[in-house]
């Protein structure tokens, strides 16, 4: 279908005085909100430049972010291998300032693109244009639903409908990408929260475990776990040590490990649990604890460190 006729200068685009003006610092923080810059392909956005392209019978369509210096493409087809163009380049720049689908039915006879490198350039020779803005609630600016064409052209009435109508969808997209993003953020906190405060609970619940209550002989006795050396397993019962005595418990050494304070208290045997400030040495693959027992002579006795405990005991230690 032949251009209409305009002017001597054949402008069918709107002017550049009927675009809209915007404070491009808040519409760079809107743009930037969104967090879609440099993000990977999403197949929404594909297909709705696929569409667009179909809709417009263009070989190329692209969805064109403006950012501060350039124009970035989050879909595209037809303009495989380029990501971005600089933005004195970009024909959306102007686009997307328009109210309506922005249309330049044949671009060497526009004066404001027919020196554009694209245009200019016979391997890319852009002859048509056509862009809808993608406006955000907040009414500010993104970028366009594009479609090109190297061949001048003119869009029918519902082609240029259909092009408001995938403008719309892609902002709902964005929309709804970033509502997704920041629903997941605010999922990241909350997890974050509770963990901390699942830690200060833990925190508050071993400090309440300063006692632990052992059978013997028909009775329940109170025992402070500061008193306990170490902890030795014996088939089906533990051995406790508490200075000059031994309890002798029917229990586990998974089971105990819940029972002591974990910061207090290590496993560095499958069976062995020694009270940390009661090391004395590290010696070879064997920690050297202090029993409370008789002399200083014969007051150490040597617990063997298992290869599979030894990094996470050494990593508890206050190493130099």
């Amino acid at each position: 279908m032949p251009s209409k006729s305009n002017s001597a200068s054949e402008i069918t685009r709107p002017l550049l005085s009927a675009l809209r003006s915007v404070n491009e610092a808040e519409r760079l923080e809107v743009l930037r909100n969104y967090q879609i810059l440099d993000s990977p392909p999403e197949k929404v956005f594909d297909d709705l430049v696929r569409l667009a392209a179909y809709i417009c019978g263009t070989p190329v369509s692209l969805v064109s972010l403006i950012d501060a210096d350039r124009q970035w493409f989050k879909a595209q087809i037809g303009f495989e291998g380029i990501q971005s163009t600089s933005r004195d380049k970009a024909f959306c720049q102007y686009a997307m300032l328009a109210d309506d689908v922005f249309e330049v039915e044949d671009t060497t006879k526009d004066p404001l693109f027919k020196s554009n490198p694209f245009v200019t350039d016979s391997a890319s020779g852009i002859r048509f244009y056509v862009g809808a803005p993608l406006i955000t609630p907040e009414g500010q600016p993104l970028g366009t639903i594009c479609a090109l064409d190297t061949v001048p052209r003119r869009l029918s009435d519902e082609q240029r409908e259909a092009m408001r109508i995938l403008a719309r969808e892609v902002v709902a997209h964005l929309e709804l990408r970033r509502a997704r993003l920041q629903l997941e953020q605010e999922q990241q906190k909350l997890d974050g929260l509770l963990r901390m405060a699942n830690d200060a609970a833990e925190s508050m619940y071993l400090v309440s475990r300063a006692e632990i209550f052992i059978k013997q002989e028909q009775k329940l006795l109170r025992l402070k776990t500061a008193d306990i050396r170490y902890v030795e397993a014996l088939g089906d019962y533990v051995n406790i040590y508490t200075g000059r005595e031994r309890f002798t418990v029917y229990s586990t050494m998974k089971e105990l490990e819940t029972k002591l304070p974990a910061r207090d208290f290590a496993r560095v045997h499958r069976k062995y649990i020694v009270r940390l400030d009661r090391i004395v040495s590290i010696e070879a693959d064997a920690a050297l604890v202090d029993t409370g027992r008789g002399t200083e002579a014969n007051n150490l006795m040597p617990v063997p460190i298992g290869n599979s405990y030894k990094s996470s005991l050494l990593n508890r230690l206050n190493l130099l």
